[in-house]
């Protein structure tokens, strides 16, 4: 058996997995989408009939509600995710220039991963850290105040390994 048909098929038991624990739960379907991603990386579009079906939802439902939320993904993320801050208050201390760096070094827009597979870029519109903006977080991480020198010291610690 290939590896890829092993992931698959490990996947699907996930998935059955996750239906089977929030089929019965009212307003089940994100804590399932959000299951699901958390075991996956993403929600792929293969999921999606089981899930409709087993919460009697339409496929398109199910889609409409993975497409309307930033936070799920169709395709798995890069290694690292990169969420620039986008609210009011990041745009007002710099964060439309720090989009602009970023973009250019990754080589990237919002939503896509890049060609090396260590960063996703996603766009974000509030992180809680207002008064210290511009604001990312890398992975797990909020990085405050960050200027396109300091967000190319965070990317260079991803592939070094060593801190800015």
């Amino acid at each position: 058996m290939g590896g890829d048909q092993a992931n698959s098929e490990a996947g699907e038991e996930l998935i059955a997995a996750h239906i089977a624990r929030f089929r019965e739960v009212p307003g089940g379907l994100l804590p399932l989408l959000h299951a699901v991603q958390d075991s996956l990386g993403c929600i792929p579009a293969g999921a999606v009939p089981a899930i409709a079906g087993a919460l009697g939802l339409s496929r398109a439902e199910v889609h409409g509600v993975i497409s309307f939320y930033h936070d799920f993904r169709s395709e798995p993320a890069g290694r690292h995710v990169l969420q620039i801050c986008r609210a009011e208050a990041c745009q007002a201390m710099g964060s439309r220039e720090l989009e602009a760096h970023v973009k250019a070094r990754l080589g990237i827009d919002y939503g896509a991963t890049s060609a090396d597979g260590a960063v996703t870029l996603e766009a974000v519109y509030c992180l809680g850290n207002c008064a210290c903006s511009p604001s990312v977080r890398l992975d797990d991480a909020i990085h405050a105040r960050v200027d396109a020198a300091r967000v190319d010291a965070l990317l260079a610690e991803l592939t070094t390994g060593a801190a800015p």
